[in-house]
C-alpha cells in the first residue's frame, strides 16, 4: 500500500480466510494479526519477507486485532515477537484453542449436520500443526506504539465482533486495519455484540482521516464499504427486534428476514447467529448459545435457505 504499509488478502475471505498487514519502517516492523495454521502464516511470512527483506524472527511485534483464530493461529511463526492484544481477547483467546478445533474435526463424522458444516469450512486447515503462543502484553482503550517512526494507534472497539476488537490506525499513511470490525463482500458475524457497538465502531472508522481500509475480511475497501456494513447491521437490528417483540423463535427469525441487496454476500448463513446474539441483548439475560449449537443453526438455515 505505499511507504512501507502492506496488506496480506486470502480470497474469497470466508470462513477462515482473513487478511493481515505489515507495517516497516526502518529496523522495526510490527505484524497486523496472524493466519488460521501456521503453514498459511509460513507462506505469508515468505511473502512479506521477499517484499521486505524480514525473515520471521525479525518481525518485532504481533497485533492480534481480536481473538478467533484465524487472527492468531499463526503467532508462533514468530517465536521473538511481542504480542499485544487487548484483556478482553486475551482472556478469550484462552475459550477455543487449536487442539479443540483439531478435535472437533476428528468428531465432526459423528456430530450430523453441525459436524459436516463445520467440515466444510474448516477442513482444509491444519489445527493439529498450531504452536499457540499466547498474548505477552495487554491494553484496555488505546495504546500507542512507535514503529520506528511511525505512530501507530490500537483501539479497542469491542465488544462488538468479539469481547476486544481492536483497530490499528496507522495515521501518517492515512491507512487503518479494522480486523473483523469489517466483512467486505461477506456476511458479518456477531459472536458478542451488543449491535450499538459495532455500528459505533464502523461511524469512527468513518470518522477516521483515512484512504485506505483493510478488513478483517474480503477485499480493501473505502468509506463506503464501512457504510454497506453499518447499514446491514442497522437493518438486522431492527428487522430482528420486530421479530422478537412478535414472539418468533431465532430460526424462524433469520429465515423470516428477507436480506435484499445483502443475499449477494458470502455465508449469508450468518444471519441466524447475528439474530441469537441481537435475541440475547433484547432478553438482557446474558444466556449464551452453546458454539456448537449455533453452527447447527447455521447448517439449518443454510439448508433451508436453498430450498
Amino acid at each position: 500500500m505505499g511507504n512501507g504499509v502492506y496488506a496480506w488478502l486470502q480470497p474469497d475471505g470466508g470462513w477462515g480466510w482473513s487478511n493481515a498487514g505489515l507495517i516497516v519502517d526502518g529496523d522495526q516492523s510490527l505484524l497486523v494479526d496472524t493466519l488460521f495454521d501456521m503453514k498459511l502464516t509460513a507462506d505469508m511470512l515468505k511473502a512479506m519477507g521477499d517484499a521486505t527483506g524480514l525473515a520471521p524472527d525479525d518481525i518485532g511485534v504481533i497485533v492480534n486485532t481480536h481473538a478467533n483464530g484465524d487472527h492468531t493461529h499463526g503467532n508462533g511463526c514468530c517465536q521473538h515477537a511481542e504480542i499485544i492484544a487487548s484483556e478482553a481477547s486475551a482472556r478469550e483467546m484462552e475459550d477455543v484453542n487449536p487442539a479443540l478445533l483439531a478435535q472437533l474435526l476428528k468428531m465432526a463424522p459423528e456430530m450430523g449436520a453441525a459436524g459436516a458444516y463445520f467440515s466444510e469450512i474448516f477442513g482444509m486447515f491444519d489445527f493439529a500443526g498450531v504452536e499457540e503462543r499466547a498474548p505477552t502484553r495487554t491494553f484496555s482503550g488505546q495504546l500507542d506504539l512507535k514503529v520506528g517512526d511511525k505512530a501507530v494507534e490500537l483501539i479497542e472497539v469491542g465488544p462488538a465482533h468479539t469481547a476486544g476488537d481492536v483497530l490499528v490506525h496507522v495515521p501518517s499513511d492515512r491507512a487503518v486495519f479494522t480486523g473483523d470490525i469489517l466483512f467486505i463482500d461477506g456476511t458479518p458475524l456477531m459472536w458478542a455484540g451488543p449491535v450499538a457497538n459495532w455500528i459505533r465502531a464502523c461511524d469512527k472508522i468513518c470518522g477516521m482521516d483515512v484512504d485506505v481500509i483493510v478488513p478483517g475480511h474480503g477485499p480493501i475497501t473505502d468509506k463506503a464499504g464501512v457504510r454497506c456494513v453499518a447499514d446491514y447491521l442497522n437493518y438486522i437490528d431492527a428487522e430482528a427486534r420486530k421479530r422478537f417483540d412478535a414472539g418468533m423463535q431465532v430460526r424462524e427469525a433469520a429465515l423470516d428476514i428477507a436480506l435484499g441487496d445483502f443475499a449477494n454476500w458470502g455465508d449469508a448463513e450468518r444471519i441466524a447467529v447475528n439474530v441469537d446474539s441481537l435475541y440475547r441483548e433484547y432478553r438482557g439475560d446474558g444466556v449464551v448459545t452453546p458454539v456448537l449449537g449455533l453452527f447447527a443453526l447455521m447448517a439449518d438455515t443454510r439448508e433451508a435457505m436453498r430450498k
